[in-house]
């Protein structure tokens, strides 16, 4: 399946989640897509952005292990479906604007959960959506100096 439409349903799937168990299944499917999708562009994204794809594929598979558990015991990962990445642009696009979602849903989480453990996983998943947010940042500028035919 296409990285855009994993990532769209991703997004559906988070804007219907309710409970912090489902937020947190979604954030750790979005640091899942993160990963795969720099793996794959890391292989067969442009030369000049390999480097870059590989630091999003690193970075989304820092998730923390607890959200991994949690999110593991929901069922399958939808990045396993991944088989192509037909516009890595409109991807990356996507997966910033996913990456940002996911981030506000697990502040609200933060600041509505009473239990210390739940919170500082929500803070870690923040600090991983974060920096993964970083990566895709960094990839898309090297594909814009790609485009217009600059050096990173």
């Amino acid at each position: 399946m296409d990285a855009v439409r994993l990532i769209k349903s991703t997004q559906a799937a988070l804007a219907q989640a309710r409970t912090v168990r489902e937020i947190v299944v979604e954030a750790w499917q979005t640091q899942a897509l993160a990963e795969v999708i720099g793996s794959h562009l890391t292989v067969h994204g442009p030369f000049e952005a390999r480097a870059a794809a590989g630091g999003l594929s690193e970075a989304g598979g820092r998730a923390s292990g607890a959200l991994r558990q949690i999110a593991l015991r929901a069922g399958v990962l939808r990045a396993s479906q991944l088989s192509e990445v037909r516009d890595p642009w409109q991807a990356l696009r996507d997966l910033a604007d996913l990456l940002g979602e996911v981030g506000i849903a697990l502040v609200g989480v933060a600041c509505a959960c009473e239990e210390d453990a739940v919170y500082w996983q929500c803070i870690e998943a923040i600090d991983a959506a974060d920096e993964t947010s970083d990566r895709v940042g960094a990839l898309l500028r090297r594909l814009a100096l790609r485009e217009h035919g600059g050096a990173a």
